[in-house]
């Protein structure tokens, strides 16, 4: 039971944990102080002054520690002269406070008169109109009138872009300083400082381009005023003519919690359509924070780009004639089908296609993109349940290799860096350089292709750091792809797995291995039978009929159309008109994330529920419906009539989603700190009323488990006059989802290789020259070079999807060549 401690408020003696901040005590116990610049998730300023009580301590006898008793026999209480900061105080043994006296009252309306004698009084018009603490609290709290002499007010600028994203209103900020505390404390990006003094002083941002860091929108959810607002919700509605709906972040395998605001709006006709993604607390997940990429990017649900009907070679047809078109092209190939399914489909989509295949009597079921092996591996000793990133600290190590988690799951490296600043050890092992060795403990380092070697010989070559990792409290390893192929991602995560069982490290909460596979649901797509083996093999061997689910094929993979030419009838289920689409003989419009009920299943195995927040584009059905509806065509039985009926069906079916029925993912608990619950704090971070979702227990928390040695594949092998081409990942990219979200167009770069300056020389390139990138098995592309002395010698490294030409889609060899020089060099970026 957790310790605790007796405190007095405003004569009333309360049990509250001892060591609590005494704002937080306080309000466990119904007394509510203000508070502007205090905020659960940061370390205490007192700043604001908002939060001034009477305070003092029940006096003890020195010598014999007894309470020192007055006149009348009650505690002696020595006063604090002046009133202090409640949000700087620690509660203690003895504490005593009074929070309702007239000078108490004085100070908090004397605070709020300072801070308005500048705001503007026009909140009808605010964004944070209707959800800002400072309008509650001037209500609760402030004078009934001002004594500013109206031209003594300061005008400010009122628009003033931080960077593409986020705006400042310099006139409505109150200098709490959440959001530059929140950038260096939080994210360890100290992009925003102070600048001027007194009246003049204001936010501003100090890196180049502005505000650069992947968390910026996060700091508009914790303004407690509207100071800060987003480009893309910018006076777009009021807050109180939004519907929140619960929703999960659909780009990565975090699995964030969000919700998605909603209005009826008359650019769409007046159908509900989302204008603007807030966090969801999910103090598991994602806490109370979200990346830019899940707030920013889900203009791809109502793109003008979108399929909105079905077409059967090159005509508009109706859902009957393509249903049956499709089905007749799947009945004729029977079990000479094969089906790839993008990570971005729902455990409910998958289902379907899994039960559609059977059917037919095929087995041939591929996961997208095939870069990532071992997911089977997380299954088996993954985190095990009721793990909490947040929970590591002092004691505990976190091993993260071939892994850039800031551009492939920020708020993975979000939330292990701030274990690193609990006092984790966090180790960064990769052949260069990432974010993420700023806040490591130990940087290591191996050639380009050799992670799987590097820790399957951890023990013989580096004791000392085998040696921490055997003796944590707590081990996490998050293992990667980068720098590998298929044969040695899953080498490495056998080489993980391994090192974990041997030191005890599987089967308890904040213990296991982690993989930043692709997309919101690569673990679904493993539970369902989806591998990336699986899409090695029917690349080699193509089928007769292919059916292609949210994937795109030809612009991931530069060797797909040699194999594609084999296949005879493509049938493609898809959010957009691609090139893949071209070729298919029948092309079946779906639903996106915002327009259905589904659920995916992140990288921590935790199943999470979506649900519709917007009406369909156009005819575009949930793809689990569009797989069911030929099935039934086919003779397969009668189409489910909801999503939360095929979940139902799963969790009797498929072992992994027992008890993971609609009804069990809804399941909430209070979240502490209880931030989402009211404005009390400040900030608009949502209360999870959507569900937390079910942890899929790993075999590991059931039972030992055994992890065969690594498979080592052979070392990749170099011509002479080539480099090893590394694929890593760009969080901004030009992938035909992202390319929706424009305002963050500025923030995706040129497209550019990075290349040792050793290389470089030998080359004759220099920075910003172009180069083109030969590679056997693909077209060759022209990008900007840029020297990274952290990129070993005789590598390069090439991010995917900033261009339209499809990069190699693993660890492979090419040519590199000069093309111009800097000042003539022509890139294209569209």
């Amino acid at each position: 039971m957790a310790e605790t401690v007796t405190i007095v408020v405003n004569d009333r003696e309360y049990q509250v944990a001892a060591g609590a901040n005494l704002v937080d005590a306080a309000r466990s116990i119904g007394d509510l102080i203000p508070v502007f610049c205090y905020h659960p998730k940061m370390d205490p300023v007192g700043m604001c002054r908002m939060c001034l009580v009477e305070m003092g301590s029940i006096q003890r006898d020195r010598g014999s520690g007894e309470v020192m008793l007055d006149e009348d026999g009650k505690p002696q209480v020595r006063w604090f002269p002046t009133l202090q900061t409640a949000c700087t105080t620690n509660v203690y043994e003895g504490l005593v406070i009074r929070t309702d006296t007239q000078e108490v009252d004085l100070a908090r309306e004397n605070v709020l008169e300072f801070l308005l004698t500048s705001h503007p009084l026009d909140c009808p018009i605010c964004d944070k109109g209707g959800e800002c603490p400072l309008q509650n609290l001037t209500m609760e709290h402030g004078p009934g009138k001002t004594r500013m002499v109206f031209g003594d007010k300061l005008n400010l600028d009122k628009h003033v872009p931080l960077g593409e994203l986020v705006f400042l209103d310099e006139e409505r900020c109150i200098q709490c300083a959440r959001c530059v505390r929140f950038q260096d404390e939080i994210v360890g990006d100290d992009v925003l400082a102070f600048h001027e003094r007194g009246r003049s002083l204001q936010i501003i941002t100090n890196s180049e381009p502005g505000f650069d860091s992947y968390f910026s929108g996060n700091t508009t959810d914790i303004c407690p005023v509207g100071a800060l607002t987003t480009a893309d919700f910018r006076f777009g509605a009021r807050p109180w003519e939004l519907t929140d709906v619960a929703s999960i972040d659909p780009w990565d395998a975090a699995g964030s919690n969000i919700s998605l605001s909603t209005r009826l709006d008359r650019d769409a006709d007046g159908r509900a359509i989302v204008k603007r993604v807030l966090p969801r607390q999910n103090e598991y997940v994602n806490e109370i924070w979200i990346s830019d990429k899940a707030r920013f990017g889900h203009h791809f649900s109502r793109s003008a780009d979108r399929l909105a009907w079905p077409t059967t070679g090159e005509s508009r047809a109706t859902w009957a004639e393509a249903l049956e078109d499709a089905a007749g092209r799947l009945r004729e190939a029977g079990e000479d089908l094969a089906i790839i399914a993008g990570s971005g489909l729902s455990n409910e989509d998958l289902y379907a296609l899994q039960q559609l295949a059977q059917g037919l009597g095929s087995s041939r079921l591929g996961a997208w993109p095939p870069t990532h092996g071992g997911a089977d591996l997380i299954a088996q000793v993954g985190v095990g349940q009721g793990s909490n990133l947040g929970a590591l600290g002092s004691g505990d190590v976190v091993l993260v290799i071939a892994a850039d988690l800031e551009e492939e799951v920020p708020l993975w490296r979000l939330r292990i860096k701030q274990a690193g600043d609990r006092g984790a050890l966090l180790l960064v092992a990769n052949s260069r350089g990432t974010r993420l060795d700023d806040f490591a403990g130990r940087q290591l380092r191996y050639p380009t292709g050799d992670a799987a070697h590097f820790l399957a010989n951890l023990q013989k070559e580096d004791e000392e750091i085998h040696g921490r990792l055997r003796d944590a409290n707590n081990l996490v390893i998050v293992a990667g792809a980068e720098g590998l192929d298929l044969a040695g991602s899953r080498a490495l995560m056998q080489a993980a797995a391994r090192i974990l069982v041997e030191t005890g490290h599987v089967g308890r909460p904040n213990n296991g291995l982690l993989s930043p596979l692709p997309g919101p649901n690569g673990m679904g797509l493993h539970y369902l039978g989806f591998t990336p083996e699986n899409t090695i093999g029917i690349m080699a061997e193509p089928p007769k009929t292919l059916l292609v689910a949210q994937a795109d094929l030809l612009a991931d993979d530069p060797s797909a159309p040699a194999w594609l030419v084999e296949v005879d009838n493509i049938i493609e289920l898809a959010l957009f008109q691609d090139s893949l689409g071209d070729r298919a003989q029948v092309v079946l419009p779906i639903q996106s994330f915002a327009e259905r009920d589904g659920s995916f299943t992140s990288g921590e195995r935790r199943v999470q529920r979506l649900y519709r927040a917007q009406g369909p584009v156009g005819e575009a059905l949930p793809a689990w419906q569009v797989v069911a509806r030929i099935a039934e065509v086919l003779g397969q039985g009668r189409a489910k009539a909801s999503a939360a009926a095929m979940m139902l069906e799963m969790s009797q079916q498929v072992p992994a989603f027992e008890g993971c029925g609609y009804r069990e993912l809804a399941w909430t608990e209070k979240q502490d700190p209880p931030v989402g619950e009211d404005l009390w704090y400040g900030g608009t971070a949502l209360l999870n009323r959507g569900g937390l979702g079910v942890q899929i227990p790993a075999e590991a928390d059931r039972s030992r488990v055994k992890v065969a040695a690594p498979a080592l594949p052979s070392r990749q092998k170099v011509d002479k006059g080539h480099l090893l081409i590394v694929p890593v990942t760009r969080l901004y990219n030009r992938e035909r989802a992202f390319r929706a979200t424009d305002i963050v167009w500025p923030r995706v770069p040129a497209p550019f290789a990075l290349l040792n300056p050793d290389d470089a020389q030998r080359l004759g390139v220099d920075a910003d020259d172009t180069i083109e990138i030969e590679v056997a098995d693909g077209p060759a592309v022209q990008v900007l070079a840029r020297h990274d002395d952290s990129v070993p010698a005789g590598s390069l490294a090439l991010p995917r999807h900033l261009t339209t030409t499809a990069m190699p889609l693993t660890l492979s060899t090419g040519r590199v060549s000069k093309v111009t020089v800097a000042a003539d060099a022509r890139v294209s970026e569209t």
